[in-house]
């Protein structure tokens, strides 16, 4: 596994105004720095336009993989997903329904997530991005990680344009 520059990024109103403690998105970075990568974080409230903001500013960074968790249900506020699909080139909808189904063996309500999972291409030659839309429950995180961690040094070289 090679090393990769990840930021993880909490969207949730209660987290950003530090009325409750940031436990998926410390999950995810656990999670994420024992798989040996680089890992930066950062914690928004809900909304698009704020997930947006953050997923372009870590685009701009040079992050490869962006994993967001939270904002990802049916409350008004949970707007994960839009502002998420505003920076995505091509959606990669195999694993999120793979994400889904994975969290769906644990509880039902993970038929309920709304998380998308894509990718922004950088260009011709650009390395690309894989962005991640997970659970704001520490178990849909590690879950979804569970899924995604064997799967990501390929999907990274796949739109880096690897050999298949």
């Amino acid at each position: 596994m090679s090393i990769t520059a990840v930021h993880v990024i909490t969207v949730s109103d209660r987290v950003s105004r530090g009325v409750r403690e940031d436990r998926s998105g410390q999950a995810a970075r656990e999670l994420l720095e024992a798989a040996g990568h680089e890992v930066t974080s950062s914690v928004i409230p809900d909304g698009a336009d704020e997930v947006e903001s953050v997923l372009r500013a870590s685009l701009a960074a040079g992050h490869r993989l962006l994993v967001t968790t939270g904002g990802t249900g049916l409350s008004p506020r949970d707007r994960t997903p839009e502002g998420t699909a505003r920076v995505l080139d091509r959606e990669v909808p195999g694993l999120a329904e793979l994400l889904r189904a994975e969290g769906a063996r644990h509880t039902p309500f993970a038929a309920i997530s709304r998380g998308l999972v894509g990718i922004v291409d950088s260009g011709p030659g650009g390395p690309g991005t894989l962005v991640v839309n997970l659970p704001g429950s520490t178990a849909g995180v590690r879950e979804g990680l569970g899924v995604l961690l064997p799967l990501v040094d390929h999907v990274l070289d796949q739109i880096s344009g690897g050999d298949h």
